[in-house]
């Protein structure tokens, strides 16, 4: 069984709030939408499957469980973070410690000609920005 969309999720409950009485079934559904009671009961199966064997099912039952799909399905969620900007925190401390690392050749003097990859490239820019945010929190 799929998952029902958001937007027709939210069609069918505005029907439903709209709809006068306390009893809604498929049918007086199905004259205020236009659309067949079929439809209507196929998509109400996903909440309960006895919609489907039972045309006279009070849909208003379902109100709450609608709403309910709908809260959850519309909540923002968390962004997903780039791999390619990923960086193990013990990597490196600070930007010190990363041209330390890269940047040196030798007794720790500075290699002008170190050539920095993408990859490293895109690090020492995390390590910047994370440093940046702790600064940012000590002085607030």
């Amino acid at each position: 069984m799929k998952n029902p969309s958001i937007n027709s999720s939210k069609k069918y409950l505005s029907a439903l709030k709209k709809a006068k009485g306390n009893y809604v079934t498929s049918e007086k559904l199905s004259v205020s939408m236009g659309i067949y009671p079929e439809v209507i009961n196929d998509f109400f199966s996903y909440f309960d499957p006895m919609v489907n064997m039972d045309y006279s099912y009070n849909l208003r039952d379902l109100e709450d469980d609608l709403e309910k799909y709908i809260t959850e399905k519309s909540a923002p969620k968390a962004p997903k973070a780039s791999p390619a900007y990923k960086v193990p925190k013990t990597q490196y401390e600070s930007v010190g410690d990363f041209v330390y690392q890269k940047m040196t050749a030798g007794g720790g003097l500075l290699d002008k000609n170190a050539y920095l990859s993408d990859a490293d490239l895109k690090a020492l820019k995390k390590v910047i920005t994370v440093e940046l945010a702790e600064r940012k929190k000590k002085e607030s």
